[in-house]
């Protein structure tokens, strides 16, 4: 069920549009500013498209392109003029919106960044990208974790960015912190295609929760990238699917109520429960231990695969970047409000 895209919104529902958007060349700050006016206009586009929609989803690198440019001219912060023209494009048409930025880092390359603003403009969810799509990506690794905030009409959103996607650890994090619909943004290209569908669907499946996920779409010249803007539910069945069509606004009604049912009502299949709970047939409340040992490894930091002596690309150098020579700063502060507004709390 989709509410005809979000045309018969219920009472309980989330309508939320994918806007496969054309992808982009951005060189300097003129193309820069000129790109943030498009994704303006966009938004404009979301609402006049639908009147229900309560929230407008930009793809990863909609504002930037797939150039992997890292000129601090067009790097982009949470207090600068793209993030205050989207925040008033969405008072202005009164819609939520997620939109990606890459974002500058005094401390070392920047960071690959999405943010959600509510309809009033203030910042709800800012993330960094954990895992950048290595070697081919240059950002640094995300220092966040994955944030979940309150959404429209009452829903808990996520926000995954592209590669991560395809890590299950992400989207079950997501999930594991309440979040019912997981927004995943991307610019990947059509080599991707079929990762890119049973990845959102077994993110879905696996953690009872609606996946939204949206690429770039078209050609600068270079690089193509997919569109495909796709709907999950939550027990892994395509709800709406895109196809390459740029600048298509892909729209959906998501029912958050229905995954609250079915995360508390379902026995069969209710794995993200089971994952901690496992027999609960034949022992009371089931086994509660931690079995797996990566995770242990991880948290000791001492993970390790059979086959890490025989990785040949543990770097950029083959995408044409230099070998790193620093070590990873390790996990920051976890900023909701923007800097200015931190800056005045007690």
């Amino acid at each position: 069920m989709s509410g005809l895209g979000g045309l018969n919104k219920s009472a309980h529902g989330v309508v939320i549009g994918l806007a496969q958007l054309q992808l982009p060349t951005v060189r300097n700050r003129a193309e820069l500013a000129a790109q943030t006016q498009r994704i303006v206009a966009m938004v404009g586009k979301a609402r006049r498209n639908m009147a229900t929609m309560d929230l407008v989803v930009f793809p990863e690198y909609a504002l930037h392109g797939l150039s992997m440019d890292t000129s601090p001219e067009i790097m982009c912060s949470l207090d600068g003029p793209e993030v205050a023209a989207f925040k008033q494009a969405c008072v202005d048409h009164r819609i939520w919106g997620c939109f990606s930025l890459m974002e500058a880092n005094p401390g070392g390359n920047p960071y690959n960044s999405g943010i959600v603003i509510d309809d009033t403009g203030e910042i709800r969810l800012y993330y960094r990208k954990m895992h950048p799509w290595v070697p081919v990506e240059p950002w640094e690794p995300g220092n966040l974790g994955v944030p979940v905030c309150d959404g429209p009409n009452g829903s808990r959103l996520a926000l995954i960015i592209c590669h991560d996607g395809m890590l299950p650890e992400m989207a079950r994090e997501a999930a594991y912190k309440g979040a019912e619909i997981i927004l995943r943004t991307a610019g990947y290209t059509a080599p991707i295609r079929h990762a890119w569908k049973i990845t959102n669907q077994a993110n879905a499946f696996c953690n009872l929760a609606y996946t939204a996920s949206v690429c770039m779409c078209g050609s600068d010249g270079d690089f193509d990238s997919m569109g495909e803007g796709m709907f999950c539910s939550f027990d892994g069945t395509v709800l709406v699917q895109g196809g390459g069509r740029v600048d298509e606004i892909i729209t959906c009604e998501l029912r958050p109520d229905l995954v609250r049912e079915a995360r508390t009502g379902w026995g069969v299949e209710n794995n993200i429960y089971q994952l901690y709970h496992r027999g609960y047939v034949a022992v009371k409340g089931g086994a509660q231990d931690f079995p797996y040992t990566y995770m242990q490894d991880m948290a000791a930091g001492t993970y390790r695969l059979p086959w890490s002596d025989q990785v040949q690309v543990v770097d950029g150098t083959s995408c044409g970047f230099a070998a790193p020579t620093r070590d990873y700063g390790g996990a920051g502060s976890h900023p909701l409000v923007e800097p200015s507004k931190k800056e005045q709390q007690p």
